[in-house]
């Protein structure tokens, strides 16, 4: 369990979070969700350890964060981020390769070899294993990172908007993988979201922002309300049941 204690943040002069307390359940998939500008994304850093807090506490099973050496933080939590940095002439099955730096530092072992084997496979990607990263569309690319990060083999999986630049098929397979990935091999994911849809309909847990504050949180078939979304995102959203997922109207 990550628990989120009293959290703020500030750049410069602005707030970003404010006093943001929150619970995310382990062996489960948690969507932080809002409008643009609600502080998802900084969130996600925070826990991450990619930012300081300005002030406040976040503890992994009981552990207080800041006692945790990069070391042993790589061996719990992997992230990816929206920004895929890397240089462009790196394999497929390279970039998948450094995910198990943290336990292998370099010196790839038969172990590890059947992780990348493992990881390529789960997200796709055994017919480009030996692409170069800049002969992939980006929705190539964010899945390659994605599975670098599984290869890692860490108990939580936090990333930031992964659906970005994936189509309606490799969208909706990733987040059928990730939930397969909770409910058979007991990963705790964290997840930014911006399609409402996608959060309500996969996930367990929900934590809401708006302008740097929590506006809600817990299970989702709890607080994800018409209600209660129609007030996070400022305009009329109705909840319609459709083959037994809550799906999400806002066109109307």
């Amino acid at each position: 369990m990550i628990d989120v204690t009293g959290l703020s943040f500030t750049l410069g002069d602005k707030p970003i979070l404010d006093t943001v307390d929150a619970c995310l359940p382990a062996g489960q998939i948690t969507a932080l969700i809002g409008p643009n500008g609600a502080g998802k994304s900084t969130l996600l850093k925070l826990i991450a350890q990619q930012l300081t807090a300005s002030w406040g506490r976040i503890c992994l099973s009981g552990c207080d964060l800041r006692s945790i050496t990069p070391e042993q933080l790589a061996r719990r939590m992997a992230v990816v981020g929206q920004q895929l940095d890397v240089a462009s002439r790196v394999r497929v099955r390279d970039l998948v390769g450094f995910g198990r730096w943290p336990h292998s530092r370099g010196r790839l072992r038969a172990e590890d070899q059947a992780a990348i084997a493992d990881a390529l496979a789960l997200f796709e990607l055994d017919d480009l294993r030996d692409r170069f990263l800049d002969e992939l569309s980006g929705g190539q690319r964010q899945r390659a990172f994605i599975a670098m990060a599984y290869a890692q083999d860490t108990d939580w999986l936090l990333l930031d908007e992964p659906l970005n630049n994936l189509d309606l098929n490799h969208a909706r397979n990733l987040m059928a993988q990730l939930r397969y990935l909770a409910d058979t091999r007991g990963k705790s994911i964290v997840i930014v979201l911006h399609d409402l849809n996608y959060a309500i309909s996969w996930a367990d847990h929900v934590v809401a922002l708006a302008a740097g504050r929590v506006a809600f949180a817990g299970p989702v078939a709890e607080v994800a309300t018409s209600e209660s979304l129609s007030a996070l995102y400022q305009t009329p959203v109705a909840l319609r049941d459709v083959e037994g997922r809550p799906i999400a109207c806002y066109h109307g």
